[in-house]
């Protein structure tokens, strides 16, 4: 398998919605209104980046500044095509992006996730990264399902 990691392009939208359909990380049908600012504002910080096989999107990441911060990011979604899962994919991206905000001078990245049991592997993942887990909210999705948040030091 040969995985390059880029800045996702308006002509991968309908490759990413089947990533997404696989594993149901979002809606689909959202996508498009979810990158139109990327896709139209040229001063946007907004990060939309993939993995891909044979340059075919196989994986979608999203990370954007948080407000009212000087120099930290929030990645706000990332998830591998279900049939790809499991073969680094997940840590080459998140490689790729801690690469991107280093480069730009940017200073610490945020990751929350569930603290459902179904999330333990999408922890450990974030922990094997070298993550430090900051703050567990309780039942911050819903009732029994705490948010946790991670948090990495990137200078």
């Amino acid at each position: 398998m040969t995985t390059s990691i880029r800045k996702i392009q308006k002509e991968d939208l309908n490759h990413l919605k089947s990533v997404l359909d696989s594993i149901e990380l979002f809606p689909s049908d959202m996508l498009e209104d979810l990158m139109a600012d990327y896709f139209e504002n040229q001063e946007t910080q907004d990060i939309w980046f993939t993995a891909t096989n044979d340059d075919i999107p196989i994986s979608i990441g999203y990370c954007a500044p948080e407000k009212l911060t000087e120099g930290t990011f929030n990645l706000y979604a990332i998830g591998v095509q279900s049939d790809f899962q499991g073969k680094g994919v997940g840590h080459k991206m998140m490689t790729y992006l801690e690469d991107q905000l280093k480069a730009q001078g940017h200073r610490i990245l945020i990751v929350e996730t569930s603290g459902s049991d179904e999330f333990q592997g999408t922890r450990k993942f974030y922990e094997n990264l070298h993550y430090n887990k900051e703050a567990v909210i309780r039942d911050f999705w819903k009732d029994g399902d705490d948010k946790v948040v991670y948090w990495k030091k990137l200078n």
